[in-house]
C-alpha cells in the first residue's frame, strides 16, 4: 500500500509516522517555571544531534490547539531542563505524566514521582531514573506551525548522571538499563531480549 502524503489529513500523517518509526526512545523531561511549579513530560521523538559537542534534540508536535506545552513555554523561560531515561519500573509513572493538567499543577505530584535535586539545574530529576542529562536551551527550530507539526529542540548537555551500577570498564552496561521504548499507539516496548552482533 502507497501513500502520497499529499492527500492525507495531518492525523493521518501522525499515525503513519508514529506506528513505523519505532521503538523511539524516551526524553522524560523535567522543567521548572519562573513561578517554581515543576512540571515532568515525556517524549518519544527523542535522539542524540551530536556528541561533540553533546547535544540532544526532542520533537514537540505542535498541539491541535496551536498552544505550546508547558515544557517548551518553562524551557524558554528558564533555558534549563533534565532528561530523566524511563526504565521498565518507571513505565507506569512516566505514561501517569502524560496527562493533561493546568499550568499550575506538577505531574511529579500527580503521578507520585518521587525527586531529588539535581546537580546543576534548578529542575528537579526523578529520583530513581537510572541516567539523566541536565542540559540548557541552545536553539528551537520550527518546522511548521499547522497541527502535528513540529519544533525541534536542540539542548546543551552540561552534566550527566549514571546510576553507579550502570557504569562499567568506561561505558553503561546496556543489560543492566531495562530502558523502555515507545511503540505506536499505547504500545510500549521492553528490551528483556537483546542481540549483540559485532560490526564487520
Amino acid at each position: 500500500m502507497i501513500f502520497n502524503v499529499s492527500e492525507l489529513a495531518a492525523q493521518e500523517k501522525y499515525r503513519l509516522l508514529n506506528g513505523g518509526v519505532t521503538p523511539r526512545p524516551i526524553a522524560w523531561i523535567s522543567t521548572r517555571s519562573s513561578d517554581n511549579i515543576d512540571n515532568l513530560a515525556p517524549y518519544s521523538f527523542f535522539t542524540v544531534a551530536s556528541c561533540n559537542p553533546p547535544v540532544l534534540l526532542y520533537t514537540q508536535v505542535t498541539q491541535r490547539s496551536g498552544v505550546d506545552k508547558d515544557t517548551l513555554q518553562n524551557l524558554i523561560e528558564t533555558g534549563e531542563c533534565v532528561i530523566n531515561i524511563v526504565n521498565a519500573p518507571l513505565l507506569e509513572k512516566m505514561n501517569m505524566t502524560s496527562a493533561g493538567l493546568a499550568i499550575d499543577d506538577s505531574e511529579f505530584n500527580f503521578a507520585n514521582v518521587q525527586s531529588c535535586s539535581s546537580h546543576n539545574v534548578m529542575p528537579l530529576s526523578v529520583k530513581h531514573s537510572p541516567i539523566r542529562y541536565e542540559c540548557s536551551l541552545r536553539d528551537i527550530i520550527t518546522i511548521s506551525d499547522l497541527p502535528a507539526g513540529g519544533q525541534v529542540i536542540l539542548l546543551d548537555v552540561k552534566y550527566i548522571y549514571v546510576h553507579d551500577t550502570l557504569y562499567e570498564n568506561g561505558t553503561i552496561n546496556q543489560a543492566l538499563v531495562n530502558s523502555v521504548g515507545k511503540m505506536g499507539g499505547d504500545y510500549f516496548s521492553l528490551t528483556t531480549e537483546r542481540v549483540e552482533l559485532t560490526r564487520p
